[in-house]
């Protein structure tokens, strides 16, 4: 009788504590608001085919031996974009490629994000003007070149 009244009281102090030790963490809130989407976005189906992108270019510093640029992209497609690529060439007075860099986003870009890309070129004598290109892992985008990002349509 004291084995049985021994085991009972082991499995209903196991069953009382188990919960608690298979129970998951809460995912704490996040402050930024640009982290939401960005959770959305792996779970969306990405963009296929065109993707529509708005670029802000930064003005180019040389930095050391290389020539940095920093552009904000803005997602006005109605899907995530998956593996964006940023390639840069730069160009010569003769407009022959001197020399260039790619860069490439590694996680989704949801609809109406925001990101900061920086390229890194190495400086070469005679740089004169840059071009940037962009594709993603299923298609072609369309850049369009702004000063200050369209507002969300909600």
């Amino acid at each position: 009788m004291k084995r049985i009244a021994c085991s009972a009281a082991v499995l209903f102090g196991f069953l009382a504590v188990a919960p608690g030790a298979f129970a998951q963490a809460a995912k704490a809130a996040s402050s930024t608001p640009q982290a939401a989407p960005a959770v959305k976005a792996r779970m969306a189906t990405p963009v296929k085919g065109t993707a529509w992108i708005e670029v802000i270019q930064g003005a180019s510093k040389k930095v050391g031996g290389d020539v940095v640029t920093v552009s904000k992209i803005k997602n006005v497609s109605n899907g995530p974009i998956a593996g964006l690529r940023i390639d840069e060439f730069w160009y010569d007075q003769k407009l022959v490629q001197v020399t260039g860099d790619t860069q490439r986003v590694r996680t989704p870009i949801a609809p109406g994000e925001v990101i900061e890309i920086t390229t890194k070129s190495p400086s070469k004598p005679g740089l004169y003007r840059s071009q940037l290109t962009f594709s993603h892992a299923n298609g072609k985008v369309q850049a369009k070149g702004v000063k200050k990002f369209t507002e969300d349509k909600k």
